[in-house]
């Protein structure tokens, strides 16, 4: 059987998330910052791997923005403020299998423009 062209693209994203997974870890004094994108919100969350876990999250839904560049930049900005309430300036970006560009990229970008070292 064949399997169906979305089938194969999350297969393929599950593949590319896991061999990210296995190189980058996060700790205390440098979380490790996930990007997760539906097909309508973008939702990031920095996470402790020691303690297993999430030190500040930030949600795109409850703050009524879609998933277009110019709102994962107005994210990335809420984000960076919960993150600098939290003492935190360094953090490991995990795209989470994600291509970096588009959303993805723009949110880090935004990130790095708000003084948070990826």
């Amino acid at each position: 059987m064949t399997k169906s062209v979305l089938e194969k693209k999350k297969t393929q994203r599950v593949k590319r998330k896991l061999r990210i997974r296995s190189k980058i870890f996060g700790t205390l004094e440098r979380p490790r910052v996930s990007v997760f994108k539906s097909n309508k919100h973008l939702y990031a969350q920095a996470i402790d791997d020691n303690n297993h876990t999430t030190l500040a999250h930030v949600d795109g839904k409850k703050l009524g923005l879609g998933k277009n560049i110019e709102d994962s930049k107005k994210v990335a900005i809420a984000f960076a403020e919960n993150l600098k309430a939290r003492g935190i300036t360094q953090v490991v970006f995990d795209r989470n299998g994600y291509l970096y560009h588009g959303v993805v990229a723009a949110f880090a970008e935004t990130l790095r423009e708000n003084n948070i070292a990826l």
